[in-house]
């Protein structure tokens, strides 16, 4: 049954009823979308059962992920044009009601978080409260005095076509010449567009100076012919692509729990600035583009890139979740970045770089999770959900990255030590002095987490921070004198 929480009441023309839809009007998301990728993140395996709910209907499938979802109103990236209409009409003395094709469960959170809405429509598990049904349902209960409808896309031109006014936000164009194509006048709300500096930062362009990685192997092999240089370009590029599927994928996931983020709920995804549907499209665009550069560098090397991807989508999914199993699937994560970057130039992978890269990168995975548990501490949040580590660990975690760094650097001190620095560097004693410039970094970098002057990851602090960059060069300038 659709549901209507309160009765319509008989009203004079000029305070006809104003009606609201939900997904991509009132709120700058999709809840059938933010409660799927929930329910997936939670538990991959209800794949299973959100498929034989589809079966039975839409609607179906949109009431199991309603009773399932960890649903929380007051986080909603709500639109403040439309708020603004709902408040202007409530001053009028104008009835205001919400019709949403979501499940009424979710339908009813929003109104009784808002309280402005003199009732509300929704799907109930039988019938989806979409297009011509949903025209045909407000049409019966506005027959005598008609009704204005804001809404924002295709789905909403039969509506639209049924309303007294018809009133739009964020309509892509497609929709908007159909509604001029109809001869309906339809009053556009002003919507901010995302911009491509909103796209890079959803993408996390930021984050492909982790890929640069892959060119280490490269480097420390000497070989720098043009046909290795372009495969490690390549390869660059395709990792850059898949980790930025991956991070939208990831971001999907955790809407939620971004939005109760200090800093995270201001991301793309999360309030609402790219709309769901856009990120849904422009994950398998990236993957496919990544596959198809990585074929071009080489199937071996197409192999590495699909062990990153199925280990990082594992993290996105599952092993996030999972105490320090989390920092060491992000550890081998960068260790698969320089992995493939011997495979796509085709040189031997170095057994101490191995050992370094993990220690080195599990210590930096450490540090980030040491700076999430602070934020929470020092904003009073409670425990992280989408982590399996508690406030009381933030002292453990801190040793624990100290130590990962600490034994990093005694490995390359062993490295510097072997007979293979000896065939590769003509005065490899200058490699001594990369360990206090390394001892330095890493310590910093944990005063800097202690005293609460990085961000959540160290590596883009690294970037932007001066003594990091001066601490770079100087490593460079070393190997380079050494050679």
């Amino acid at each position: 049954m659709l549901t209507i929480a309160s009765p319509v009441p008989r009203v004079a023309p000029d305070l006809r009823p104003l009606v609201v839809d939900l997904d991509g009007t009132l709120v700058r998301s999709d809840l059938l979308l933010e409660t799927g990728f929930s329910e997936l993140g939670r538990d991959p395996r209800s794949i299973i059962d959100l498929c034989a709910a589809l079966l039975r209907g839409k609607a179906a499938l949109k009431e199991r992920l309603a009773k399932s979802a960890a649903f929380d109103p007051t986080v909603l990236p709500y639109d403040d044009a439309v708020l603004a209409r709902i408040q202007q009409a409530r001053d009028l003395g104008r009835p205001v009601y919400l019709a949403s094709a979501s499940d009424q469960r979710l339908v009813k959170a929003v109104a009784d978080h808002l309280g402005v809405f003199s009732g509300w429509f929704a799907s109930d598990g039988g019938v989806n409260l979409a297009a011509r049904t949903k025209a045909d349902r407000l049409d019966l209960e506005f027959q005598e005095c008609g009704y204005d409808y804001i809404g924002n896309d295709r789905a909403d031109v039969p509506v639209w076509t049924s309303a007294v006014n018809a009133i739009a936000i964020r309509a892509p164009a497609g929709v908007k010449r159909t509604l001029a194509q109809l001869g309906l006048n339809a009053e556009h709300l002003p919507a901010a567009r995302p911009t491509w500096r909103t796209w890079t930062k959803l993408l996390r362009v930021h984050q492909y100076a982790k890929n640069i990685l892959v060119f280490v192997p490269l480097l420390l092999a000497h070989q720098f012919s043009i046909s290795t240089i372009v495969e490690a370009v390549l390869a660059f590029v395709a990792f850059s692509l898949c980790a930025s599927g991956v991070y939208v994928l990831n971001d999907l996931i955790d809407l939620q729990a971004d939005r109760l983020h200090p800093t995270k709920r201001n991301r793309p995804l999360a309030s609402g600035l790219i709309p769901l549907r856009d990120a849904v499209v422009v994950v398998p665009i990236l993957l496919v583009a990544a596959a198809a550069i990585g074929l071009l560098v080489s199937l071996q090397f197409m192999a590495v890139l699909l062990g990153y991807f199925i280990l990082t989508t594992a993290y996105s999914f599952v092993l996030k979740r999972k105490m320090l199993v989390d920092v060491i699937a992000l550890a081998m994560l960068y260790v698969i970045r320089l992995v493939a970057g011997a495979v796509a130039v085709q040189v031997t992978f170095s057994e101490w770089l191995l050992a370094f890269s993990m220690f080195f990168f599990m210590a930096l995975a450490l540090i980030k999770r040491y700076v999430e548990l602070a934020v929470r501490v020092d904003s009073g949040l409670p425990q992280p959900e989408n982590r399996n580590y508690k406030l009381g660990d933030l002292d453990v975690v801190a040793g624990l990255a100290a130590a990962a760094g600490f034994n990093a650097i005694t490995v390359f001190a062993l490295y510097i030590s072997s007979d293979a620095v000896h065939s590769l560097y003509r005065r490899p004693q200058l490699l001594w002095f990369i360990c206090p410039v390394l001892l330095y970094w890493i310590s910093r970098a944990l005063m800097m987490a202690h005293r609460r002057h990085m961000e959540d990851d160290p590596i883009a602090f690294a970037l932007r921070d001066r003594n990091s960059i001066v601490a770079g060069l100087i490593v460079g300038a070393l190997i380079l004198a050494a050679i």
